[in-house]
């Protein structure tokens, strides 16, 4: 494995930090008017409600399908070409949807971009073999980070974009792909060697048989539910947040978009310059828990805030559960072999996928119950109560996890 030091290893996580920042960007720049464009198309902003959550779930569904795919053609050609191509990809995908003439056109893009998407997998990937393993909590820290700065940034670029047309971010999106292509296609080296690759298998590369990895492995197990509890609790935010913050405190797009923001920097802080430390302190799973902790006391607070700035304040416990993603993604990446590397992230990716078909459908119906003129549940922090629970049930499953490992 070809562990990288000095100026040409911060010149590769300088692309990486720039990669993923520049894809999430894009993806974030089309969040504010994808509905809109959509509503332009139906003629109906009740429609476009139906149509958008389609296209989510569309979006998630060829995660699903096609993340493992690409995690085990960059285990078979490696890395490099895997990025680029899926880079490429999600360039030309945009441009589709700035272009797009009706709705079908529109919905194919979203179809794509769920495919091109699943380079994140190989971004994970390309971490894992230029990286040691007592140094990966920190690198997948860094891509957390580079997430996180994506979408603060892209959002609200996107709102601003969003204002001269309702096409212009979409434009903007492809030609930030395209540079992020382009940076790659000048600047990325190959980081895992022709004697670690391994054959590409329509067995492993099946979402299914790619999770089958996660059986073979008696601690991945544990872990793998880990990783689905988080995202299915990460899809509350997109899922209930704006309308809960709406309904609760009176907020205006503005100020959704302020604490949002806000979310984002206190996470990119967390990931960038706390997990390193901390791992390094306490080791990666204590962390990892610490975090899942934090995530579900600040969910806690946020449910209970009797004010707008209360749950402001309650976003700071909340940041913590950035420490759970990388120390996580570490865990796992330990438990498989170099050539298993890109499957793996495959895998949980569509772990993540799942999550991220079922999450928006139950948090949505909980919130729905919980306001209204006679709510069925009596509390409109109910949904944020369920992300708790579910983060404390991951606590608990880590803690097993790490038993399992001393006994």
């Amino acid at each position: 494995m070809p562990i990288l030091a000095g100026p040409r290893r911060q010149a590769v996580l300088a692309f990486i930090f720039v990669t993923a920042a520049l894809d999430v960007l894009a993806i974030g720049l089309v969040m504010p008017v994808l509905p809109s464009l959509i509503e332009e198309f139906t003629g109906s902003n009740a429609q476009a409600g139906i149509y958008n959550g389609v296209f989510v779930a569309l979006w998630a569904l060829m995660q699903f399908a096609a993340s493992p795919v690409i995690g085990s053609l960059s285990d078979r050609y490696g890395r490099r070409p895997t990025i680029l191509v899926s880079t490429a990809g999600l360039a030309l995908d945009h441009l589709l949807m700035a272009l797009a003439p009706d709705l079908w056109w529109l919905a194919l893009g979203r179809m794509i971009s769920g495919v091109t998407s699943a380079s994140f997998t190989t971004i994970f990937a390309y971490m894992a073999d230029i990286t040691p393993a007592e140094g990966r909590a920190r690198g997948y820290g860094l891509i957390g980070a580079a997430f996180s700065a994506g979408f603060v940034a892209g959002p609200l670029l996107g709102g601003v974009l969003g204002e001269v047309s309702t096409r212009a971010p979409f434009f903007a999106a492809a030609a930030l792909s395209a540079l992020a292509f382009l940076y790659g296609l000048f600047i990325l080296p190959e980081s895992l060697p022709r004697e670690h690759r391994m054959a590409f298998s329509w067995r492993r590369a099946n979402p299914f048989g790619a999770m089958a990895l996660l059986g073979r492995h008696r601690d991945l197990v544990g872990l793998a539910w880990v990783n689905f509890l988080i995202h299915f609790v990460h899809h509350l935010f997109s899922t209930v947040y704006v309308l809960y913050a709406a309904h609760r405190y009176g907020w205006s797009s503005g100020a959704v978009g302020f604490a949002l923001a806000l979310a984002g920097l206190l996470d990119v802080v967390v990931q960038s310059a706390l997990v390193g430390p901390a791992v390094k302190r306490f080791g990666d799973r204590a962390v990892m828990l610490f975090g899942l902790v934090g995530g579900g006391v600040g969910l806690v607070a946020m449910g209970l805030a009797p004010s707008g700035l209360l749950f402001v304040l309650a976003l700071l416990p909340n940041a913590l559960w950035g420490l759970a993603m990388p120390t996580l993604q570490a865990l796992m990446t330990r438990r498989v072999s170099e050539a298993e590397q890109g499957q793996l992230q495959g895998a949980n990716m569509s772990v993540a996928s799942i999550a991220g078909v079922a999450s928006p459908l139950i948090l949505g119906a909980v919130y729905a119950a919980s306001t209204g003129a006679s709510p069925a549940v009596p509390h409109p922090g109910a949904a944020f109560f369920l992300g708790a629970a579910v983060m404390f049930a991951a606590v608990a499953i880590g803690r097993r996890g790490e038993r399992a490992r001393s006994a």
